[in-house]
């Protein structure tokens, strides 16, 4: 009954056709590639393993299926980090949740132990977190779904080097972030654009050298005072060059959308959930840059 009840038509990144990934942003392609290498990795593995017959070693189809069904179902130990990953039929059929309702645990034995963290109501679903909340497209990359609960995204900034400074700077797909119902842009995308943008991007003079250095130990020291007045300072040349990405991207949003235009959905099966996904990550942006504009970001470059 088990095997019975596996999804037979998987929509991750392993599963998406070649046409596909030319539909998929920057980051969510990124992300995708490296579930493919990890499938690839598991066919050369798969070519040693003699009590498997060529047939099935063959059908790509047949491999996906057997790939997604353990990968996207399995649980690894409580960190997700370590080696000991375990397949629990029945136990791997709990959602996804941004909010949370179990966890499931192993003993010694090897038995799957689910507990509830919270009182639950009668006929709620009970779910568990496959992931990062605000990274919605490693859950589309790696599972094959969209989580249209995920309260924010990662802003999508794929040029900014993720050197050490950067790092505590801020630079994290969870922390650098846009806000999916507001707009809102978080304080570690505000700190590392004008740390690695704006302020790396100074021409040298006497009177703009020694700003980077500084807005960075003032952060590194907790010195607010410094690195609120540095900020305050370079804050519109920090917002236009939040704008020109947010621009940007849109814009590469539509020639990703143009793509689609009169493919068949029966060979590309994928494609509407691409296509969700990129929309969904759309309407953020598109709240980011009303917002930008209401601050007359950008207006002054026109007048």
């Amino acid at each position: 009954p088990w095997l019975d009840s596996l999804p037979r038509l998987y929509y991750n990144s392993v599963s998406m056709t070649d046409f596909c990934y030319e539909c998929l942003p920057p980051l969510v392609f990124s992300l995708s590639r490296l579930e493919r290498v990890k499938f690839d990795n598991f066919r050369e593995v798969l070519k040693k393993v003699d009590v498997v017959s060529d047939y099935s070693k063959n059908n790509m189809e047949v491999l996906k299926w057997a790939f997604n069904s353990v990968y996207t179902r399995a649980y690894a130990d409580k960190d997700g980090q370590g080696s000991d990953v375990t397949v629990t039929p029945v136990g791997d059929m709990f959602n996804h949740g941004t909010e949370t309702d179990i966890e499931v645990y192993f003993d010694e034995g090897k038995n799957a132990m689910v507990y509830t963290t919270r009182d639950v109501p009668a006929n709620s679903p009970l779910r568990i977190s496959y992931g990062c909340p605000t990274n919605p497209s490693f859950l589309f990359a790696r599972y094959g779904f969209l989580d249209e609960t995920s309260p924010a995204t990662f802003c999508k900034m794929m040029d900014i080097p993720k050197t050490p400074e950067n790092v505590n700077m801020g630079m994290d797909f969870s922390k650098m972030l846009f806000y999916h119902d507001t707009g809102d842009i978080s304080p570690e995308v505000m700190d590392v654009v004008l740390y690695a943008k704006v302020l790396a991007g100074l021409k040298s003079s006497p009177e703009t050298d020694g700003y980077k250095d500084a807005f960075y130990n003032a952060h590194m020291q907790g010195d607010q005072a410094t690195k609120g007045q540095i900020a305050e300072q370079f804050r519109y040349e920090t917002l236009s060059e939040i704008k020109k990405h947010v621009d940007t991207f849109l814009e590469s949003l539509e020639e990703l959308e143009k793509k689609s235009y009169g493919k068949s959905m029966e060979e590309h099966p994928r494609l509407p959930l691409i296509l969700r996904h990129n929309e969904f990550v759309k309407q953020t942006f598109l709240k980011v840059q009303s917002n930008l504009a209401a601050a007359g970001v950008g207006q002054m470059e026109y007048a």
